[in-house]
């Protein structure tokens, strides 16, 4: 069975509360369900965190044992060249995903200096982002 880390950053505990008309109503915990009953053949895990340390500690301890990786770094994408490093350390793949779209916000969203370590970045598609890097990983 394919083991794979669902990482969300900072903010992302907010889903369903923050900013409805970007990020939608639903809560990450209740969309992870639908997740799970979509990919059985995969065990799903989720971790959240507010904190950059915690993401670069939970990179180092999956990236040699799981399948993949499913990343949203929330703003940490655009800034956190800590967070690349540590993707490129790994050896399992990632796929970053944006619920909304970076490449039509704020000029500092549009660049991602952690999705260079990426196979994949999936941007604008709202929660539906995180089933499409699933299923890329899966292909992989």
């Amino acid at each position: 069975m394919y083991q794979i880390q669902i990482i969300n950053g900072p903010n992302l505990n907010l889903l369903g509360k923050r900013e409805p008309e970007i990020y939608g109503n639903q809560s990450f915990e209740e969309y992870f369900e639908k997740l799970r009953k979509e990919f059985p053949n995969a065990a799903l895990h989720y971790f959240q965190t507010n904190h950059e340390g915690d993401i670069i500690d939970k990179l180092h301890q999956i990236g040699f044992e799981y399948d993949g990786i499913v990343l949203n770094p929330g703003a940490y994408a655009h800034y956190s060249y800590a967070i690349a490093d540590a993707i490129k350390a790994i050896e399992v793949s990632v796929v970053e995903v944006h619920i909304s779209d970076i490449y039509t916000r704020e000029d500092f969203r549009k660049i991602s200096v952690t999705g260079d370590n990426c196979i994949k970045i999936i941007s604008g598609k709202g929660l539906e982002g995180y089933k499409m890097a699933i299923e890329e990983l899966l292909r992989f």
